[in-house]
């Protein structure tokens, strides 16, 4: 494999209903602009990404409402996205292939993770671009985990050791991540989906600045870290 193409596939089809807001949470405002904005953003201040994909839902009458011209042709919208996670990653990756080789490398990332850092992005593309698998951005479980049972209560104290969690971007090739969707149930991740395969993707440090935003609370703390960003350049 010698490709060095790399694309973006930002999945951006869901409707959000844990924020409680009236628009789906990928366009809720952070700093002036939608949350999408700023994921896909975060992918393409690397100029090794060709072009962003962004996989929205088929009725989605969102996207159109805001300026995308600083991006020139590098972001491309696929009004295919499905019911889950899963159906749109997958959906976007058969859509996009009239524009991309199987060997082409392909960062599935979370347009609800508008904190994506330069430099994780960057030590990312270092670190994969010569392996075999590919791999995804997470960081070593910090806190104590606990099991419970149906009725709420404790049942086991888990060992964090080794554990992490994952993030986005999760990096793979086109070919390869398109045989693991096509091929396995619908799982959380594609990390599971190559899993699923056989392989071993690898663990690359991330930072626990790129949340994932999912609740009200979460939407101010991504203000927060941006904010803070912005004011350090």
């Amino acid at each position: 494999m010698t490709s060095e193409r790399f694309f973006g596939l930002v999945a951006a089809a869901g409707a959000g209903e844990r924020m409680g807001q009236a628009k789906p949470k990928q366009y809720l405002e952070v700093l002036g602009r939608p949350m999408l904005y700023h994921s896909v953003s975060a992918l393409l201040a690397d100029a090794r990404i060709d072009t962003v994909f962004v996989v929205l839902a088929p009725t989605d009458d969102e996207f159109k409402r805001y300026a995308w011209g600083e991006f020139g042709e590098r972001v491309a919208p696929l009004y295919c996205g499905g019911a889950t996670r899963h159906d749109s990653v997958l959906n976007g990756l058969v859509a996009a292939s009239s524009a991309i080789e199987p060997d082409d490398w392909i960062l599935v990332h979370d347009a609800a993770r508008p904190c994506l850092a330069p430099r994780e992005l960057r030590r990312l593309l270092d670190t994969l671009a010569a392996d075999e698998v590919g791999g995804i951005l997470a960081v070593p479980v910090a806190d104590t985990l606990k099991r419970a049972d149906f009725a709420g209560r404790i049942q086991a104290t888990e060992p964090r050791e080794q554990l992490w969690q994952a993030q986005t971007p999760q990096m793979f090739r086109h070919g390869l991540l398109l045989e693991a969707l096509g091929g396995t149930a619908k799982l959380s991740d594609e990390a599971g989906a190559v899993e699923a395969l056989g392989l071993k993707p690898k663990l690359v440090q991330g930072s626990a600045a790129n949340l994932k935003v999912t609740y009200a609370e979460d939407l101010q703390l991504a203000q927060s870290i941006l904010r803070s960003r912005e004011a350090r350049t």
